[in-house]
């Protein structure tokens, strides 16, 4: 009897498991040369007793629908992956994850075909100022940092008693509210807040050992700061690189990668030289036009 309650009481505990998830409005400018175009992202902060972790809603949705169609092509053994990605996959493709009580925290994220968990070296140090105001419904104190190569204005809130915030930010008497960079360029407001049921753990997807998926699935390497700056300093210097190497090998194990990709015209394409071709214009593209990183520092 003793152990039926036992196990009664455990998976209650279990069950009753929340997260607290808060709603943020990440406004960015992506591009200094371009000050007009501010770009806008739901993001989410989940808290829960472990730690806490902050991404991309529109990310996560489409990196989840996109796992489940690869999961399904990989048990079917039709031995070929085709991966077609959604127009709206998010525009922040980052992650960062906290953990309690220490504030490890973890920035996971890739450079083109490559994922990476970076542990980062530097903690926020704040300087609280008297100034106080009322942010959406929460009464709020200011407080300013220097930060990944940028001055930093918080807005913090005691009602909400979690030392975190978006991003990288946390170690203030209350949840960060706002956040906004001295240039206006990034600026997160919390917006709403709600409490989650704990989802259930799964397991990592697991492919090929030879087949990388952008993206998705796999494991992410671990590395360092001044690691992570000489890999980006790479990737600048050849950004296609990667995926050259992807383009002209096979899968092996008898399962080969495509990929479909779409012109700016609307044209399916899904030649391997074409494809690789459309992939190399709009990686330097890309490089060109986001040139106002969140993180200066991290990518100079």
């Amino acid at each position: 009897m003793k152990n039926i309650s036992f196990l009664f009481l455990f998976i209650s505990f279990a069950a009753g498991a929340q997260i607290n998830r808060f709603f943020y409005e990440y406004k960015f400018i992506p591009d200094s040369n371009n000050k007009e175009d501010v770009k806008k992202e739901m993001m989410l902060l989940d808290i829960d007793q472990k730690g806490s972790s902050y991404y991309s809603r529109d990310r996560f949705v489409a990196d989840s629908t996109s796992m489940a169609e690869v999961q399904k092509q990989i048990k079917s053994g039709g031995g070929n992956i085709n991966i077609s990605r959604r127009d709206n996959q998010g525009q922040v493709g980052y992650k960062v994850t906290k953990s309690y009580p220490d504030f490890k925290t973890y920035l996971f994220t890739r450079i083109s075909m490559d994922q990476y968990k970076v542990k980062e070296d530097q903690k926020p140090e704040w300087k609280i100022l008297p100034e106080k105001q009322k942010i959406g419904e929460y009464n709020a104190q200011k407080a300013t940092t220097s930060y990944g190569g940028r001055e930093w204005i918080a807005w913090f809130s005691t009602d909400i008693p979690f030392q975190d915030g978006p991003y990288k930010f946390y170690g203030l008497p209350g949840l960060i509210v706002k956040l906004e960079d001295s240039t206006g360029s990034h600026i997160m407001t919390l917006i709403g807040n709600k409490k989650i049921a704990a989802p259930i753990a799964s397991e990592d997807m697991e492919v090929p050992g030879n087949v990388r998926i952008m993206g998705l699935g796999g494991k992410e390497l671990e590395v360092s700061t001044s690691q992570y700056k000489k890999l980006w300093k790479d990737y600048v210097n050849d950004p296609s690189k990667n995926m050259r190497e992807m383009m002209m090998r096979n899968g092996g194990d008898n399962t080969r990668v495509s990929f479909k990709v779409r012109t700016q015209d609307g044209k399916e394409i899904s030649d391997p030289n074409q494809v690789f071709r459309e992939m190399e214009k709009r990686t330097k593209e890309s490089l060109a036009k986001n040139n106002n990183p969140i993180e200066p520092d991290l990518v100079k």
